[in-house]
């Protein structure tokens, strides 16, 4: 199939071959028969990419400061791999889409196979959206007026939020297509609605629905607004305006009555003048996208609605207005559409988007469209005789660490698995891969692969290790393993039946560093180890944090230090105590300290913590022995007190992963022993359950 997506490194948009999504739980397949072309964001983006790096990094002051700051903990190289890295990754446009279902996901009852629908799914022939932003067409909507069900959600938001009363006088600044749409809505609230843009064609459109229009680049909008409000004043200003420029919301102040309410829809400059809405008490909001329960992971992405009686209007229920409001004939759509394109002269619109005085551009998909989950790029083959690796999962470790990885290593690399096809089909050209797919279960059946790299989110990982092992294939998944025993039970089952071997991206043992320290500790007997990862904030909404998800940050992220002091000690972990930042036993996981007991009477301090300064050291080992101490910097130096011969290990950053990667892609060609002990894998996973149960009974947790 195809999907339009945009390179914000070059700035060039593009339609891409991918392989088509998979449906999952809780999302409905979708395939494409039409999609608006959102003028205002999509030309944003696109002049984004266009633009020099300097040009992005002053649109972006925030993301500036965030890597001088990287720069100041790992280094510059690091950094600036990171930095283009990031520019590479595609960027998919679109997010009005009409089409008709195909396939339904575990626990959707809303639809069935046949049912035309209006998502928010990008510029692609088959999208894969979650049920809570999908909605049904009426009859008597056609599907070019549906295609406008996502972005006239956008201006119904930012009506319910100035909540207009019958015969209010409301100004709409800015008669794009969001604001063309929010004025009949207006209208039909029963409002006097005064609509004011510098385009006049917009305008001759909203005075022919009987819309009080003023030209902002021949008159005296505030004055205006005064007059036709009877001196009064407006009593709500809804801005879709998109424009940097600071006069707008100054005016919108000045030409509201004394407490007056001003919604911000669009995007403008904020420079507000206290003055302005202080002598009039003047409210202002901002409004989000497309209602309650936007970027709400648990409305949008598991499906979990919120109760009608308390949440009247969610995003999906402005959807149900915009298309039955189309459906009653109280919005002139039709009348909206400049042109209809085929998607395969998708050009004729992204090639000057810049320049287009078009109100809405809508792309029409073809009938026929190839539903393969799997490319096949046969000037990528390897050779016959080649067992390699199959890579599940596209996310910013394979993409920035991973992939660079074993490129450096001419591993044998047969196929990638990702979840919408569109980042893997992309790593496959950028690093010739064979296969790009988006069935995992079937990419594993491949006699070509040996092993399978896993690097999704964490809660996939015990699943997709079992299926692995069941295909007969080895097995490299990123840490955790597990985010349960009961999972890492079935591991164990499946690894002893399979007689494949496991190997687990613990990558920090592997560092020259790592490897050093070693070689200067002394052998069985019992040591100090104090680590302190810096981890950084995550905000409370990431995935990472949802225990049936990311499995939180200890299980997810500070197992690696569990396996680091492992290594060290040369030992396993007895028991497990762990106490956390707050009042409350179980009120954080990201702002903790484990105390771990090791077998051999080892004592080790892992302090994680997420409130720190992002200037200071990620990562901190010190270790304590026999009146020795060493001291490793962030996997940069390592220096050493009190030890003949050696005081200071110096180099870039290193984690370790190159050279276990490297030790990885020897196992595939020569085969040998795993890369760690599995005892070590199992006793490090259940210790990081270990130190949870001991956070929730405030007990310390033997193993």
């Amino acid at each position: 199939m195809k999907q339009i997506i945009q390179n914000l490194r070059s700035g060039e948009t593009l339609l891409e071959e991918i392989p088509a999504p998979e449906v999952s739980r809780g999302h409905v397949l979708i395939q494409t028969t039409h999609s608006l072309v959102s003028l205002g964001t999509e030309k944003m983006l696109v002049e984004f990419g266009k633009s020099s790096l300097i040009a992005k990094a002053r649109q972006q002051p925030d993301k500036v400061k965030q890597v001088l700051d990287k720069i100041k903990s790992d280094g510059l190289l690091p950094t600036l791999e990171a930095v283009f890295n990031k520019l590479d990754q595609p960027l998919p446009l679109g997010y009005c889409n009409v089409g008709k279902v195909i396939a339904v996901g575990e626990g959707v009852s809303d639809f069935k196979i046949g049912d035309r629908v209006a998502s928010n799914g990008a510029h692609a022939e088959i999208v894969s959206v979650p049920v809570n932003l999908v909605a049904a067409i009426p009859d008597k909507v056609s599907d070019e007026e549906a295609c406008f069900t996502v972005i006239g959600s956008i201006g119904l938001q930012g009506i319910r939020l100035v909540a207009p009363t019958l015969g209010e006088c409301v100004v709409v600044y800015g008669m794009g297509l969001i604001g063309l749409i929010t004025a009949q809505l207006l209208l039909a609230n029963g409002c006097r609605v005064i609509g004011i843009d510098i385009d006049e064609q917009k305008l001759a459109i909203a005075a022919k629905w009987g819309i009080t229009t003023v030209n902002a680049l021949q008159n005296d909008v505030v004055a205006a607004v005064q007059q036709l409000s009877n001196g009064i004043g407006a009593d709500a200003v809804i801005i879709t305006a998109s424009t940097k420029d600071n006069s707008i919301i100054s005016q919108a102040a000045k030409m509201s009555r004394k407490r007056g309410r001003i919604v911000l829809v669009g995007v403008i400059g904020l420079d507000i003048s206290r003055a302005d809405f202080y002598e009039k008490e003047l409210s202002f909001q901002v409004s989000c996208s497309y209602g309650p329960g936007r970027y709400d992971e648990h409305y949008e992405n598991k499906g979990q609605d919120y109760p009608l009686a308390f949440v009247r209007w969610t995003e999906k229920r402005n959807f149900e207005t915009i298309l039955q409001a189309a459906a009653q004939g109280t919005l002139h759509l039709n009348e909206l559409i400049s042109e209809i394109v085929p998607l395969e002269e998708y050009k004729t619109i992204y090639g000057d988007l810049g320049k287009r005085n078009t109100i809405a551009s809508i792309l029409r998909y073809p009938t026929q469209v190839d539903r393969s989950q799997t490319i096949h790029y046969p000037n990528h083959a390897q050779t016959a005789a080649d067992k390699g690796f199959c890579i599940v999962g596209s996310g910013n470790f394979t993409k920035m660490t991973l992939l660079p990885v074993l490129k450096k290593l001419n591993a044998p690399l047969q196929s990638i698995v990702s979840l919408n096809g569109l980042n893997g089909s992309l790593m496959a050209k950028k690093y010739s891969i064979p296969v790009s797919s988006t069935n995992f279960e079937e990419a594993i059946q491949d006699e070509k692969i040996d092993t399978v790299l896993i690097t999704t989110r964490h809660n996939l990982h015990a699943s997709m290790v079992q299926k692995a092992f069941e295909a007969g294939k080895n097995v490299f998944v990123e840490k955790p393993l597990a985010l349960n025993n009961e999972s890492l039970d079935g591991i164990i089952q499946a690894y002893q039946k399979s007689g494949k071997a496991l190997h687990v991206g613990f990558n920090r043992r592997f560092s020259p560093h790592s490897q050093k320290i070693k070689s200067l500790l002394p052998s069985g007997q019992a040591i100090h180890i104090i680590a302190t990862m810096n981890a950084g904030f995550i905000p409370a909404n990431s995935w990472v944090h949802d225990l049936q998800v990311g499995g939180g940050r200890i299980i997810g992220e500070a197992c690696h230090f569990i396996d680091l002091a492992t290594y060290f000690t040369g030992s396993k972990v007895k028991s497990v105590m762990m106490n956390a930042l707050g009042t409350q036993p179980s009120e954080s996981t990201d702002n903790a300290s484990l105390l771990l007991q090791y077998e051999n009477g080892s004592n080790v301090v892992i302090n994680y913590f997420s409130n720190g300064s992002k200037q200071y050291s990620k990562e901190r080992l010190e270790f304590y022995f026999q009146e020795k101490t060493i001291v490793m910097d962030n996997f940069r130096t390592t220096e050493a007190f009190g030890i003949k011969g050696f005081s200071k290990l110096k180099t870039k950053q290193d984690k370790g992963h190159a050279a276990q990667f490297e030790r990885l892609n020897s196992l595939v060609k020569q085969g040998g022993a795993p890369l760690i002990p599995i005892d070590e894998i199992i006793n490090t996973t259940r210790a990081s359950f270990a130190a949870i149960e001991s956070l929730k009974t405030g007990n310390r947790i033997s193993l």
